[in-house]
Order: C-alpha cells, then structure tokens, then sequence
C-alpha cells in the first residue's frame, strides 16, 4: 500500500512545485522514495507467482524518476506529482506489454498492454491480428476482462479513421487494426491505494490483463 506520508507528500508537492520547496524538503522526498520502493516491492511479490515473466524484475526496473522532462513542454514544473509504477513482461525490451499503476490523487488507474509502439512493432502487432483476431477477440471478451477493463483502450489520439495501409478495411478485425495502441485501464479509487491489501488487491485485478499481454510479447517476438 502507498503510506500516507507519502500520498501527502505528492499532495504538498502538488502546491509546491518548485526546487526550491523540494530543496527545503529534502529528508521527506527521501523518505518518500523509500515508501515508493517498498511499496513497488510489496506489489512486485505479489505478481510474480502470477506471472513468471515478471521474476527476473527489481525495485529499480519498475521505478520512475521524479523529475520532468520539460525541454517540449508549456508546463515548466519540474516534479511529477503522481507516483506511476510499470512492470514490463521484458525489462530488455523498449516496448515489451506489460502493467502499470498510477496514483495521483483524483485520477489513479491501472492499465496494461503496449502504448505506443515503433512503426515495425505496430506492423508485428497488426500482423498477428489480421491472422490470429480470433484469439485476441476471446480476450477481450472473457467475462473478467470485460468487468474489470471493459474495452481496449480507443480514442481519437489512438484510433485511425481508416483502415492502415496494406490491410484489407473489410477485415473481420479492422476496428482491432486500426489502434495505434494497445492497452486496457480501469479507474481506481485512491482510498484502495492505502488498504494494507492492496498489493494482493490489484495484482488479482492486473493478471487479468496477462492474455492480452502474452499475445502481444508473441507478436513482437514472432519472427518476420
């Protein structure tokens, strides 16, 4: 579970966005990131037996650094004010499917699946579709995955209008091709963040995602 020391910490963050705060508050962000470790450790054990992929994963592989990257961006803040945490199927690979969790207050859900893959990475994906549609639609389909996530994730920022070049826009599966990405969340209350079982909560709520997940890692690794 995330401490409530923490979860105020990112909550006076949030007013305090600044260097010179977070300078001034030094011993509380250490103090925080060792809550943010423990609390990836807790969760990571409670994966892992679900999910063999996971096993070769340390603390360090699943963290993110607090600062932002602001070099393109409007907003000049310098601190992240939400704690994310993302467990890859494949720390050896860029865009391997895998879980993520976010906490920030008012806004915290957990998701999965590939967002953004390279060019020849979405052909791989689209390639296994288009031949196997029929195994992902059973996954998506499944009563758990439906209760829990609902849907593929589909918007305008990651749905094409049309059907992607060289597939058929008559495909059984076009709705499938034309994602640019391809993950599944669900919003989660902040209070469950701070329950003492929420490692074993949200790891039973995130192995649903695993078929999906296998199918993408066997589309990206399935030779061309």
């Amino acid at each position: 579970m995330i401490t409530k020391e923490a979860a105020q910490f990112l909550e006076d963050l949030v007013a305090n966005n600044n260097t010179e705060w977070m300078h001034a508050n030094k011993k509380r962000y250490e103090n925080y990131k060792k809550d943010y470790h423990n609390y990836i450790a807790a969760i990571l054990a409670a994966l892992k037996p679900l999910d063999k992929s996971l096993e070769p994963l340390e603390v360090k592989n699943c963290t993110f650094r607090i600062n932002r990257d602001i070099r393109f961006s409007k907003d000049k803040s310098p601190y992240k004010t939400n704690m994310g945490v993302w467990f890859t199927q494949n720390k050896f690979s860029k865009n391997s499917p895998g879980y993520y969790i976010h906490f920030e207050k008012g806004k915290s859900f957990i998701a999965g699946g590939v967002w953004c893959p390279e060019p020849d990475e979405l052909k791989r994906i689209r390639k296994e579709i288009a031949f196997f549609y029929e195994d992902l639609e059973a996954i998506v389909n499944d009563k758990k995955f439906k209760s829990e996530f609902g849907a593929l994730t589909r918007d305008e920022n990651n749905t094409l209008k049309k059907a992607p070049k060289d597939f058929d826009p008559n495909h059984p599966a076009i709705e499938f091709l034309k994602l640019k990405s391809f993950t599944a969340s669900e919003k989660i209350d902040d209070k469950l963040f701070l329950d003492p079982n929420f490692s074993k909560i949200v790891a039973e709520k995130l192995i649903v995602l695993k078929p999906m997940n296998d199918f993408l890692k066997r589309a990206l690794e399935t030779e061309e």
